[in-house]
């Protein structure tokens, strides 16, 4: 079963290519994403690696928290769901123009 691992502190130069290739000695990498900022292009200073087994992404976990990538020190956790799951919006009650006057007959 594939596991997702958020890497936080990402030097911004830091490409997908050497984000896979440094948790690759962990098993094998279905993915690795640095995330960008849509305006500008540029690194946000994090991303994502998928492994294929849990057991991996486990044992990387473990291995890759607070080791030097690009002269600074990763945070390395599980990714978080972001679908679902309770936060959000919340549901009931809907505003809108006089949603909160009596009505008068």
């Amino acid at each position: 079963m594939a596991k997702k691992l958020y890497v936080g502190n990402l030097n911004f130069d830091t490409t997908e290519a050497e984000l896979e290739e440094a948790f690759a000695q962990f098993g094998e990498v279905v993915s690795a994403v640095v995330i960008k900022d849509s305006a500008t292009g540029r690194s946000r200073g994090f991303g994502f690696v998928e492994f294929a087994e849990e057991a991996d992404a486990q044992k990387a976990k473990e291995e890759m928290n607070g080791q030097e990538l690009g002269g600074r020190n990763l945070k390395v956790d599980e990714a978080r769901d972001s679908r679902g799951g309770g936060g959000g919006r919340r549901s009931g009650g809907g505003g809108g123009y006089g949603s909160n006057r009596r009505q008068r007959y």
